[in-house]
């Protein structure tokens, strides 16, 4: 692999049950890389049936990083996350594979290219300022920046409308409001962004059918035992999708049918909010209906930055 394939990201995001896990392990497969999880409940290993994380088969086809190595018992934060995801990041490098980061946790993808700084919210008229510069190509857009005086000019055109944004709104680049959470990802390396957007109908009946499959893969089990550990209930273990539930039913407060479907129900608001997250701030990203052209269109867009 060479240098420049080596400093190569791929992010792969999309609401959950549509279909990441596999695109992200078919271009693992392909390229070769690692699939590094982006998702805040698939790092506890207490949750592997409730929160679908790939299977150890799966996990063998392909090196996987960063899913189930916390315990339920631990409040794990995004800053712990940002920490062990630039840790697998240059562990992919150095292996010489494509570190592929894949999840549903939209603040984890900000923090990859962004960190985790306070910055200012940026007005809307700014937004479509900018987005107007960019509209003329990415050579007016740099010739913008450097009359603007913007320090620092990032290659990656995204990361530059983002900067551009921040500067026109405070009059200071995104270093000053870097603490000491750095962007995972470097200004040097090449990105390819893609998020996974099925039909919503399609997705719905996704969740339903995934839901019901976890039940028969041993979701209750898994429930049980974290409740045998008589840990806090407002642990973010605790609070992932369907233990709720199954504990009521595991009491007799409800039955376990009841039980499914409030948990789809929950489950099918959360992919509604993840879908407004990405139309907000992935609406610069390639759009794919589906898992298979989501690994395709990496694919190609993988071939068109060589």
């Amino acid at each position: 692999m060479s240098a420049e394939t080596n400093r190569t990201v791929v992010l792969l995001a999309g609401p959950t049950a549509s279909g990441k896990s596999a695109a992200a392990l078919r271009l693992a497969e392909e390229l070769p890389g690692v699939v590094v999880n982006a998702d805040s409940m698939q790092v506890y290993a207490d949750l592997r049936v409730l929160t679908a994380r790939p299977s150890p088969e799966e996990e063998a086809q392909a090196p996987h990083a960063l899913y189930g190595h916390v315990d339920a018992a631990h409040r794990y934060s995004a800053g712990e996350w940002l920490n062990d995801a630039r840790r697998a990041l240059q562990e992919a490098w150095a292996a010489g594979r494509v570190p592929i980061f894949t999840g549903g946790t939209g603040l984890y993808f900000r923090a990859l290219e962004e960190g985790l700084a306070d910055i200012p919210p940026v007005p809307e008229e700014v937004r479509r300022e900018v987005a107007d510069w960019a509209a003329a190509g990415r050579d007016a857009l740099r010739a913008k920046a450097q009359a603007l005086g913007l320090p620092d000019i990032p290659r990656d055109r995204q990361r530059l409308v983002r900067a551009l944004e921040v500067f026109r709104a405070t009059g200071q680049p995104l270093s000053a409001f870097h603490g000491s959470e750095k962007p995972v990802v470097p200004d040097n390396a090449r990105i390819i962004r893609v998020f996974i957007a099925p039909e919503r109908e399609a997705l719905r009946e996704r969740i339903a059918r995934r839901f019901h499959a976890m039940l028969a893969e041993g979701a209750v089990e898994e429930v049980e035992r974290l409740i045998a550990r008589n840990l806090p209930p407002d642990l973010p273990a605790m609070k992932a999708h369907g233990v709720r539930n199954i504990a009521a039913a595991l009491r007799g407060e409800i039955s376990m049918e009841e039980a499914a479907q409030g948990a789809i129900n929950e489950t099918r608001q959360y992919a509604k909010r993840q879908m407004t997250w990405a139309r907000k701030f992935m609406k610069d990203w390639a759009w794919a209906d589906s898992s298979a052209a989501a690994a395709k269109m990496a694919l190609d867009l993988l071939a068109e930055a060589a």
